[in-house]
């Protein structure tokens, strides 16, 4: 008897369809730009750059659906190994469609000629350190936003900063990793108005903010805001995330010091999707070692993102990530065979799904991992939400309910969630079972893992 086929050798099978189909459409000479020898190629026939969102493929296959810069011709793909080569071909964020190759690790934080930059690099004005936090102690400062010359200084020195790290992607754009050790880091990739872009087969490291600013009245003790996210999609649509991991590795913010009680942190999120973005997927991708992991809607009072922020999030890990797995704010968003990991030591942990002012989760057969410290209410946290739509979720090998536990624990200031979020997902690959998905995941999520 024939072996059934396994779900991903099926989904497998429809890509190299896809493929197959969308290759009659490449301009002459597409396979052109190749990988260099120190990186290992895709299977062979697979030009990752070319390939498109296969249809019905969670929510960026609305419509048109996303094929980023599968179109580009010859002069338009770029093998990249250093931040200059990178800069030049995202070309200050041109809609022309591009296809950009990331071989080996680029530093964001490289002057024009490659040498790394530091902080002390960018500080100017005379900003210090000690000075800023000498001069904004709120024992003496109190709680009035910090102003005069250290936060002058620190302004300058973040914009200096700012002009290195912060690269924008324009649309019909496509960025891929070759082979199995593409890397960026210390960059923001920031996807800004832009409409049809694909990222995938990508590390993205370490988006260190050298300038955090202090606010003296968020969460009732203050906090340090940082500036960087690893990818952040403002007012974008169509995007396609697949096969990338983003996190902090080698600055862990629960390393920092603490200033003024709070935790000096050096990192935003890692993939924020804000500002009326839209038709978005996620898929097979791995965001670790981080707070705030990824935020869907910025704002309670944004009302314009009624009707956007429709985001497909499959296949993903989620891996000691203290909070935001999402949070959602107004967004549609399908979540369905993600797995996630809070390890032994993971005592941070504050929540996995954020449901906020009228988000509309629908959350399938997703699993979680967790030490005996990490309780099934700990998963969910609601602020002025009102419903989560959620089935076939596995906490440590057993089925659970999150609505009804939350419910039953949360604090009292919270309303209790209903189970109707007035949607139907039709935009998906098979939904499989949650553990089978997870050991999936833990197969196949991350960069350097896709066309292989």
């Amino acid at each position: 008897m024939t072996p059934k086929p396994r779900p991903r050798a099926v989904r497998r099978a429809a890509a190299a369809l896809t493929l197959l189909l969308g290759s009659l459409a490449l301009q002459p000479g597409a396979q052109a730009a190749t990988a260099a020898p120190e990186a290992r190629p895709a299977a062979p026939g697979r030009d990752l750059g070319r390939e498109v969102l296969p249809a019905g493929d969670g929510w960026a296959a609305e419509g048109a659906g996303t094929t980023g810069g599968s179109a580009a011709d010859d002069a338009h793909v770029f093998t990249v190994r250093n931040r200059a080569q990178l800069v030049a071909a995202l070309d200050g964020g041109s809609p022309t469609p591009k296809i950009i190759k990331v071989v080996g690790t680029i530093d964001a934080n490289t002057d024009d000629r490659g040498r790394r930059l530091d902080c002390a690099d960018y500080a100017t004005d005379g900003y210090d350190l000690d000075a800023y936090l000498a001069a904004y102690d709120p024992r003496t400062w109190g709680g009035a936003k910090p102003a005069g010359p250290q936060e002058d200084a620190r302004k300058a020195s973040a914009a200096r900063q700012a002009e290195r790290v912060e690269l924008l992607v324009g649309s019909h754009t496509t960025i891929v990793g070759l082979g199995t050790s593409a890397v960026l880091k210390g960059a923001s990739l920031r996807v800004d108005g832009a409409d049809n872009v694909i990222v995938r087969n990508l590390e993205l490291r370490d988006a260190y903010d050298c300038f955090p600013a202090w606010q003296p009245n968020t969460g009732g003790l203050g906090d340090w805001k940082t500036a960087y996210d690893t990818l952040w999609l403002r007012g974008a649509t169509h995007v396609w995330v697949d096969h990338v991991t983003a996190s902090d590795k080698g600055h862990p913010d629960d390393r920092e010091p603490t200033y003024f009680g709070r935790n000096f942190l050096r990192h935003d999120g890692l993939l924020d999707i804000t500002n009326g973005s839209d038709l978005v997927t996620v898929s097979w991708s791995r965001f670790a070692d981080h707070d705030k992991a990824m935020l869907i809607g910025n704002g309670d009072g944004v009302t314009t993102d009624r009707g956007k922020l429709r985001v497909t999030l499959h296949h993903n890990e989620f891996h000691s990530v203290v909070q935001r797995a999402p949070r959602v704010r107004f967004g549609q968003v399908h979540l369905y065979n993600n797995r996630y990991v809070i390890p032994e030591d993971g005592g941070d942990h504050r929540y996995s799904l954020g449901v906020s002012t009228e988000s509309r989760i629908v959350a399938e057969n997703n699993a979680f991992e967790a030490p005996g410290h990490v309780e099934v209410a700990d998963l969910v946290k609601s602020w002025n939400g009102s419903a989560l739509t959620e089935r076939g979720t596995v906490f440590n090998g057993f089925p659970v309910d999150l609505v009804s536990i939350n419910n039953a624990y949360n604090s009292g200031s919270e309303r209790d969630l209903t189970t109707d979020t007035g949607w139907t997902p039709v935009l998906h690959g098979p939904v499989d079972g949650a553990e089978s998905a997870a050991a999936e995941v833990a197969r196949e999520a991350g960069a350097g893992r896709a066309g292989r």
